[in-house]
Parts: structure tokens; sequence; C-alpha cells
């Protein structure tokens, strides 16, 4: 693997996240119709924030999969599934991030009748959710698969692997509790996790010696 490609791709996972991180830092509650008209622009520029950040994740995503190719190409699999995810995460993002806010803002006190509204509105959320999970389960699914390839092609350092197999392994245990991942705590809760698993990884590619 070329030594640039790696540390771009090791860089666009090092920007990701960060974008990543500020989007759920800058991301709001939702809310009534009236509440949700009045934090528009703060829920528009957070999603917008988190659509711009997929494709540095997505590059950054291709380059680990390049480093962890066998002669099967096996390791494209997670990559291919990861990026379902990304656009899963996409599609939700627009939908509660732009979509929703500008539809209130128009639609709000324009004499329709609220309860019409609040089943548009529940649409989008039940799409919204769908979206959440394909996108986390994409996420686990590649960690996981990356995290064996890792094991087995011994590119990166062993550790890596494990603290995604025990990352998989702490949201099992969510899943087993009942524990909502797509509430705004807990869609925190996973991003935080997979930023975390990301960024370690970036930086073993980065510092990867020859």
């Amino acid at each position: 693997m070329e030594p640039q490609f790696r540390k771009m791709a090791a860089l666009c996972l090092f920007i990701g996240s960060l974008l990543a991180t500020l989007t759920m830092l800058l991301h709001p509650s939702g809310g009534s119709l009236a509440h949700i008209a009045q934090i528009k622009s703060t829920l528009v520029f957070s999603h917008a924030l988190a659509i711009f950040c997929l494709p540095f994740i997505g590059f950054g995503a291709w380059g680990l999969s390049v480093l962890l190719q066998t002669p099967g190409r096996i390791a494209m699999l997670p990559f291919f599934v990861f990026c379902t995810g990304l656009i899963a995460a996409m599609i939700a993002g627009a939908v509660n991030g732009l979509v929703l806010p500008f539809f209130v803002a128009k639609y709000y006190n324009a004499g329709i009748d609220e309860q019409v509204l609040k089943a548009i509105i529940g649409y989008g959320r039940y799409l919204n959710a769908s979206m959440d999970y394909i996108f986390i389960s994409a996420c686990a699914f590649a960690i996981g698969l990356w995290s064996a390839m890792i094991l087995i092609t011994a590119r990166l350092p062993q550790w890596i692997a494990y603290y995604g197999f025990g990352c998989l392994m702490v949201g099992l245990v969510g899943v087993l509790t009942h524990f909502n991942f797509i509430s705004v705590f807990g869609f925190r809760v996973f991003i935080f996790g997979l930023v975390s698993w990301l960024v370690l990884v970036g930086g073993l590619m980065f510092w990867e010696k020859e």
C-alpha cells in the first residue's frame, strides 16, 4: 500500500471523526413543532455537518480495507457494508436535519391541522429510525470483520482488533438490556464509540512504519 494513500486515508478518518464528534455535540434534542421551528438553523447546520463528514469517513474506510486486503479480497466486504451504512446515515441526516426543519418552518402556523402535520412528521421519524438501525448494524458488522482481518493479516497491532470486539460486546449488552441507541443520548454513545475506534485505527495507519 502506498504510504501517501495510507496517510491520506488516515487523515480522512481523523477529519471525518472530528466532524462527526462536532455534529453530536451540536445536535439538539427534538420537541414540539414550535421548538423544531425555533431551532431550525441549529438542526440544519448540525446535520449538514454530519452529511459532509461521511465522504471523509468513507475514503478512510476504503484505505483501511486496502491495507487489510488479502488475495480473496474479503476485506472489501466490510467496506461495501460500511458504505451502505453511510448512505443510510446520509438519508437519516437529510430527513431529520434538512427536510424536517424546513417542512415545519413552512407549514407550522399555516392553518393546517396540527394532527396532520404530526402524522407526516411521525412518518419521517420512523424513516429516520430505520435508517439509524441500518447505519448502526452496518458499522457493527464492518468493525467486526475489519477486526477479524486485522488478526488474520497482522497489518495493524492486534490490540485494536480486540478493542473493536470489545466495542461490539458493549453494544451487544446494550441491545440485550434494551438500551435505546437511536435516542439522542444513545446515538451519541454509539457515535463516540465508533469515532474512538476510527481515530485509533487512523493513528495506527498514519504512523505505521514502512
